[in-house]
């Protein structure tokens, strides 16, 4: 019965938003507002439709309900309780579920936190987010229903993926979508001010924390997808540049040029017309996203759904919203220009070379990515194209971004003076030259990029931190006064130097590639390798029994002049159901570098393995890196300012009086 109540509570869901799309719309057309109104009960409305439907798939879930064919087809009652729950999407039906219901998160949080909002603008907004919900529920309910049934039910379940086995599955697949549907708010506020026909400071303030949120949980989704691949595929890469990385990487590079963009919109009244064309370029490229993964026309371990007929129907959603959205920018975009003017050396000038670098390297990854799919289609004949052509043309294209940043914050509005900037920044130039000449003498001469990577992440953390020292005014003040000023400084100030603090962090991470040591051999037991400067001996191989899979587990002990520093477990599993086996690296942190294990081949009765082995200098700063960036976003998401017309509560003795923010 719970499963027939999902399903219908997803059919009304379904009906709620197409007169979500409705209602509102004409409301704001024939400025009736009772009409826009009722965009706010009716998202709301959606919400817990959208969200019955998503807990009665996950009642089946953990109760082993194999009568429901999706149940069957990706659980087993062997399974761990978390990977019965992380199963709900670790699927094609399930993962769409859970996307239409951070759909409607989205959709019910623009009334529940846009009370101030002018009552046309949202209510545009709310109608907008509708006609999302309405094609996506359209897409489940008619060709990917979670909740068909098997009759007579199975016994047992096929299982899940056991790649998808793993507590990586539990937060990458949502903060991803959170990433990718939060960017369909910006969309919905773009596509209302063309409706209007009105872009201003205000409309950039409104915008602003919606693109912030989606974009600090893409960061964090891409992150932690990359640390998954890392450590379960055993290979020891973090990103190999494949197309369904790239398909979550180019809203992730169009959705920074838009947080940007959109400071100068709010701050000069300038570039309205481009920031809404980034905003809907960056919603359209989270639908390709979902397109590439859902449609079959990719084969990765991030695809789920091969069937054609889906693909087709998440083509004409695309066609739809990418086409009608771009029409209307066309139509529209006349009745929003204008702007302040600014010299091209400003702060201004700054922001848009960030933003023609990005949306540079941002095509370069849509054309590599999706050039194999076209050239197979015209010719039938099949290419590839790998980390060769992106390393030479995307990362060329991120070099002068990177160098660029430490000077954009210290640029005043409209017109600025480089030379003095230039000037401020001598002392951060000459650590970063220190740092690269030093750390090219402790490693080694030979990998020179490296030692600059190393300068230019330098470069970026002492530029982040200058910026800040700058706004506290230390150069012209007693220390107490520019301490008590710098705490003093609005979040968003500090988001700021937190995101490019955390960009350099990430660029040292990158650099240690060049130092990295790698050793694939054939080990028998008793064998020691020797790994940078680390000694792996290979002490016995053990057979384990777990809940659901068996494993052979090759235990190493580390030692480093002459002394045991660690124990090393990469193990080789195999689970019964599927007949599928999986890597699971055997890794050792030392402060940022990494030891890391993988078993390949287990040979004479688990006497001799063929392994990969790998020192990975500084490896940990690319993830640590992205997580300070996101910090930055999220504090500067709590700073007020980004809240417009959200004014504190003024409270009278015995009463409260205005709105509640």
């Amino acid at each position: 019965m719970t499963v027939e109540i999902g399903h219908f509570a997803l059919v009304l869901a379904l009906i709620v938003a197409l007169v979500q799309t409705v209602a509102p719309l004409i409301g704001a057309r024939r400025n009736d507002a009772a009409l826009m109104a009722a965009g706010n009960p009716l998202a709301m409305t959606q919400f817990f439709l959208v969200a019955v439907s998503f807990g009665a798939l996950c009642a089946a879930y953990m109760a082993s309900d194999f009568s429901v064919r999706n149940v069957w087809e990706n659980s087993h009652t062997l399974k761990p309780m978390l990977y019965k729950f992380t199963g709900v999407w670790g699927n094609h039906e399930g993962s769409m579920l859970l996307w239409v219901l951070i759909l409607a998160i989205f959709g019910a949080s623009v009334p529940a936190f846009g009370r101030h909002l002018p009552s046309r603008l949202k209510a545009n907004v709310i109608a907008v987010q509708g006609s999302i919900s309405v094609a996506f529920l359209t897409f489940i309910i008619f060709t990917s229903n979670p909740f068909l049934r098997l009759n007579p039910a199975p016994f047992e379940g096929r299982d899940l993926n056991p790649i998808l086995q793993d507590v990586g599955l539990a937060i990458h697949p949502p903060l991803l979508y959170l990433g990718y549907v939060g960017f369909s708010i910006t969309f919905a506020f773009a596509v209302a001010a063309l409706i209007e026909g009105r872009v201003d400071s205000a409309w950039a303030r409104w915008v602003r924390p919606w693109a912030l949120a989606a974009w600090l949980f893409l960061t964090l989704g891409i992150s932690m997808g990359s640390y998954w691949a890392y450590y379960e595929l055993g290979w020891g890469g973090w990103w190999f540049w494949d197309p369904v990385e790239n398909a979550s990487l180019m809203p992730w590079l169009s959705g920074t040029a838009l947080l940007h963009s959109a400071i100068v919109v709010e701050k000069r009244n300038a570039l309205k017309v481009w920031t809404i064309l980034l905003a809907i370029i960056t919603f359209s490229l989270s639908l390709l996203g979902t397109f590439l993964v859902r449609s079959g026309v990719l084969t990765s371990v991030h695809t789920f759904a091969t069937d054609p007929a889906r693909g087709m129907f998440i083509l004409m959603i695309l066609m739809v919203f990418i086409g009608g959205s771009l029409t209307l920018f066309a139509a529209r975009a006349n009745a929003v220009t204008g702007g302040g003017l600014f010299a091209p050396v400003s702060r201004e000038g700054a922001l848009v070379f960030n933003n023609l670098f990005l949306s540079a390297a941002c095509a370069t990854v849509f054309v590599g990515t999706l050039y194999p799919l076209f050239h197979e289609a015209l010719t039938g004949a099949k290419i590839s194209v790998g980390p060769p052509f992106f390393n030479l043309t995307v990362l060329p294209l991120c070099l002068p971004l990177l160098l660029a940043i430490p000077f954009g914050p210290f640029l005043t509005w409209k017109r600025a003076d480089l030379a003095g900037v230039a000037q401020r920044l001598m002392w951060v130039a000459g650590l970063a030259l220190v740092a690269a000449i030093a750390s090219a003498a402790m490693f080694d001469f030979r990998a020179a990029l490296s030692a600059v990577a190393i300068g230019l992440g330098v470069w970026l953390m002492a530029g982040a931190i200058a910026e800040l020292l700058y706004r506290a005014r230390f150069e012209w003040s007693a220390p107490a006064d520019g301490l008590r000023r710098l705490f003093n400084l609005p979040r968003a100030q500090w988001g700021a130097m937190l995101g490019h603090l955390g960009v350099g962090v990430m660029v040292l991470g990158i650099a240690g590639h060049g130092w990295r040591t790698e050793v694939i051999e054939e080990i028998s037991i008793g064998e020691t390798v020797k790994v940078a400067a680390y000694e792996l001996r290979l002490e016995r191989v053990e057979q384990e029994q777990g809940p659901n899979y068996v494993q052979d587990v090759a235990v190493f002990s580390a030692a480093r002049n002459g002394v045991q520093v660690e124990e090393l477990r990469p193990a080789k599993r195999i689970y019964p159901a599927r007949q599928m086996p999986t890597t699971e690296a055997g890794i050792e942190t030392r402060l940022f570098s990494q030891l890391y294990v993988s078993v390949g081949e287990v040979r004479d009765g688990g006497r001799t393995i063929v392994a990969r082995l790998y020192h990975k200098p500084f490896i940990t700063l690319i993830w640590i890196g992205t997580l300070i960036m996101a910090l930055g976003g999220a504090v500067s998401l709590a700073d007020r300012r980004l809240r417009i017309g959200v004014p504190k509560a003024a409270r009278a003795r015995g009463s409260v009086e205005g709105a509640a923010a």
